[in-house]
């Protein structure tokens, strides 16, 4: 991309300039947006730590020298390498809150969020909420956001990846919550004890024909946070095999396993899963209660 840093002056020409060369070079939306100006908007707005909305008293400010090539830099490379925004800038939302994300933890995406805002409702009926299993963690954004919400309960973060655990934890710093959430390395269930009220997980769920044919994007994601075996399915099987032991008396387990929710539907005809439905959008995210759980497990 040939440098324009003497033709572009202030913030407006620069979402300009980004929205244009986003539309032409067919980059792919999936990681916070869906459309080439909130891409431009996000990109140049945080990239001068600027605010995303009411921000008009900024458009027609001008940029300095080493503003306007920091700018095109991340421009250059959303472009040539594919690279995530996220990552261009270190941060993504959820919930409304920003968290700490870079190449080691995925991008948080999950439309458990909506789920979260509303108590888990109405699948969690009146159970008090004491502790909460965030289950395959990656960057902590579910757990953290669990922990906003109901403001007593303590929440474990755990993930296999040690290096994913560091991005947790740098959230559970910026949060301010190192007296409720804590992080715990361990293989699935291997190396945790106790029983939660609520265990809520967003393993890795990507079957391997889809895993080859992502978008460039996505290649820059850990692998180990995506894929799940032939089926999608490798780390599901291990969570409901384990959930009934870990939960307490009318508990509640929510799982997202995307595109993978036919294959997993097909190979536990007999668990009632609820799958809900989201109205800020996305699918694949399943909820069973503990009684469900267990009693199948009886039979099984």
């Amino acid at each position: 991309m040939t440098s324009p840093i003497d033709d572009l002056h202030t913030v407006r020409d620069y979402l300009r300039f980004a929205s244009s060369q986003f539309s032409a070079s067919r980059v792919f939306f999936g990681h916070g947006t869906d459309n080439v100006w909130d891409e431009a908007v996000q990109l140049v707005m945080r990239s001068l730590h600027l605010p995303l909305e009411n921000n008009t008293l900024f458009l027609d400010a001008r940029l300095t020298r080493g503003e306007r090539e920091l700018v095109l830099e991340r421009i250059r490379r959303r472009i040539e390498e594919r690279v995530p925004m996220a990552y261009l800038l270190g941060e993504a939302w959820f919930m409304g809150m920003p968290f700490h994300v870079d190449e080691r933890v995925l991008v948080p995406r999950s439309p458990i969020g909506e789920l979260i805002e509303n108590g888990f409702q109405p699948w969690l009926g009146d159970k008090p909420v004491g502790r909460v299993l965030d289950l395959c963690t990656g960057s902590g954004c579910i757990g953290i956001g669990v922990a906003s919400v109901f403001e007593e309960a303590h929440v474990d973060l755990s993930d296999i990846s040690q290096d994913a655990l560091a991005v947790a934890a740098s959230n559970i710093e910026l949060h301010e919550l190192s007296d409720r959430v804590r992080t715990i390395q361990s293989d699935v269930f291997a190396s945790i004890s106790g029983k939660y009220d609520i265990i809520v997980s967003n393993p890795p769920y990507v079957d391997a024909e889809d895993l080859a044919d992502m978008p460039e994007e996505f290649h820059h994601e850990p692998a180990l946070g995506l894929a799940a075996g032939n089926d999608g399915l490798d780390i599901a099987h291990r969570i409901i095999a384990g959930a009934a032991e870990h939960l307490t008396p009318g508990g509640l387990l929510v799982v997202e396993v995307g595109n993978s929710w036919v294959a997993l539907d097909e190979a536990y005809p007999d668990l009632p899963f609820t799958w809900l439905e989201f109205s800020n959008g996305g699918d694949g995210v399943f909820a069973i209660a503990e009684q469900d759980l267990r009693q199948w497990c009886s039979n099984s």
